[in-house]
Parts: C-alpha cells; structure tokens; sequence
C-alpha cells in the first residue's frame, strides 16, 4: 500500500509539462521529476501518468506518491488465496507460465511464489514445488507445496484426482438441458477399451446469452481427470477464444465472439490436507477479463438465468 502521498495545489498555469510543475512543486531535479513519472509515482486529477512532457491544464491536481511501488512490480505481485506452512494457494493470472519451459522463462508462478516466500517468510531459497498445473492462459486457483514433506502427499492428492475442482468457462452456443455429464474417452487419456481412468466432466448452465453463448459451471468426476476444453469441444460448446478443434467441423467457422484467449477460470479448489486432515476450501473470483465479456454478451445478446432448482428439476 502507498505511504501518504505529497498533494500540490491545483494548477493554476497552462500548458507547463508535468515534469517542470513536479519538480517545482515537490522540491525535485527534473531528472527526479521525470523519473518519478516514468515509474507511475505521479498521479494528475486522481490517475497515474506516466508522461513526463504531458501539459498540464488549469485546476488539475498534482500527488506525488514517493513509495509507490512501480507498475511492473505491481503486475508481478500474487494474490494468495490461502496459505500454512506447507501450502501456498495463488490466484493464477492470465498469461503466466506455471514453471519455465525449455527456453528458461523468468517470470513464471514458480518464480512469483519464490520471490514471495523470501519476502514474507525471510528464506533465502526458499522451497517450492509443482503438484498440479493450469494452461497458460487459464486464470484461477492453483496449488503449491513449501515444504519438501508436502511434496508426495499433495502429489498423490492429485494425481489420484482426489481434489474437488471447479471450472467456470464461456463456451459458445446454448445447451438443451440445464445440466449433464460428459463421458467421453479423449485421445491419451485412457488405453483403448479402458475408461476407468477416461475423463468425465458434470456440467451446468449458469447462464444463457440469446444463442451466442453460455456461462457453464465444470467439474470432473472425482477420481477422474480434468478435461474440460476437450470436451466442451467434444460436444460442440467450445470455450470461447479456443483453438481446440472441433470433432465434426473440419474447417471451423471463425467465432463471432472473439476473446483474446480461452475464457476458462479454475473458479474453486477443495480437499481435505493429508498433513492437517482438516478441509480446505478456496474460491477465485472471475477476472476482469471474463467477467467483462460476460458483461458484453448480456448487453448484446439479453440474459436468461438458469436456476438451481430448473436445473434439479429437468
């Protein structure tokens, strides 16, 4: 959180730069002036600029905030979700690599997590460890271990599939029933003729969007993997802003919704700790991102709320 900021009066020139009217106004050199813009220290009538040659008009408030962090710095912080000492929970952003690829990424989940255990903790190096991953560009919780005696028992939680996990996902077109199950094998998932360990993925609308699109609720049956893209897909739903081919629709016409990335959030994850034995349960909020396109449709296309009940009752 930013320490008291330093307030200027309000500007009574025109058009001086913003840097020249910092530096005057809170006792900097320009070269301070111009940096503390540059690093989104500054803000004018109440929003960070960061253009130290931006004119300055009549009345406009100048603050000077000393020790804000800086916007990167900002961008690169977690959201943690639930923490002990053995776990870390995180509110995985968008666009964020769980661990480095072969090309040695420095800015993954692992590394954030590193960076906020030496923070909070005052571990030089600290541990962390991988049990379970989110794609790319899928947002929501995700788990890791902080001690090397979590390691095997979280492992084994989800490798057995043993954590209850929920998906919220933007898919295209509307279902004829509220709610059902999806059984089907995908391609690796399973030997052939051998579904005990094939994916099984319950789904709910939540939300119908005229017949553009749904909000559905995902959960894999327990015990199952987790194969939610693969089989909105399957079915015909795929999630919007997905690449995944669609079985049946060679030459897939283009979405008209478009979406810079899948529209799919790990909203909630629960199991019950091998240490502790006792329950844990998270929820992650809907991003920005997805809660806007949300947004978006309902303005575009109206919104008809499936109920829980309506949904018991079909």
């Amino acid at each position: 959180m930013d320490d008291a900021a330093e307030v200027g009066e309000a500007i009574d020139k025109v058009g001086e730069r913003l840097d020249k009217v910092v530096a005057e106004r809170f006792q900097l050199s320009r070269r301070l002036a111009r940096e503390a813009i540059q690093r989104g220290r500054v803000d004018v009538a109440g929003e960070p600029c960061l253009d130290p040659a931006r004119p300055v008009e009549p009345g406009e408030e100048i603050a000077h905030h000393p020790n804000r962090p800086r916007p990167e710095i900002l961008e690169r912080r977690l959201t943690i979700l639930y923490e002990d000492d053995d776990v870390l929970i995180i509110d995985k952003p968008a666009g964020l690599l769980t661990q480095p690829t072969q090309d040695r990424e420095s800015d993954t989940l692992l590394e954030r997590a590193g960076r906020y255990l030496r923070r909070k903790r005052g571990v030089k190096h600290p541990y962390v460890g991988i049990v379970h991953r989110l794609d790319q560009q899928t947002t929501g919780a995700i788990l890791v271990v902080t001690s090397p005696r979590a390691l095997r028992p979280f492992q084994a939680i989800f490798r057995d599939h043993a954590a209850s996990r929920t998906q919220l996902a933007v898919v295209e077109g509307i279902f004829l029933t509220p709610e059902g199950t999806i059984d089907l094998p995908l391609t690796g998932d399973a030997e052939e003729g051998d579904r005990r360990t094939a994916p099984m993925t319950h789904y709910r609308v939540v939300e119908s969007y005229g017949r553009a699109a749904s909000l559905v609720s995902l959960r894999p049956e327990p015990g199952r993997p987790l194969q939610a893209r693969g089989h909105m897909a399957a079915i015909g739903h795929p999630v919007v802003g997905d690449a995944i081919p669609v079985p049946g629709r060679r030459g897939r016409a283009k979405s008209p919704i478009t979406f810079p990335r899948p529209a799919l959030h790990a909203a909630s994850l629960g199991f019950t700790h091998p240490l502790s034995k006792k329950p844990v349960h998270v929820e992650s909020p809907m991003p920005a991102d997805i809660a806007a396109l949300v947004e978006e449709l309902k303005q575009k296309h109206g919104v008809e709320p499936i109920s829980p009940d309506s949904a018991r009752d079909a």
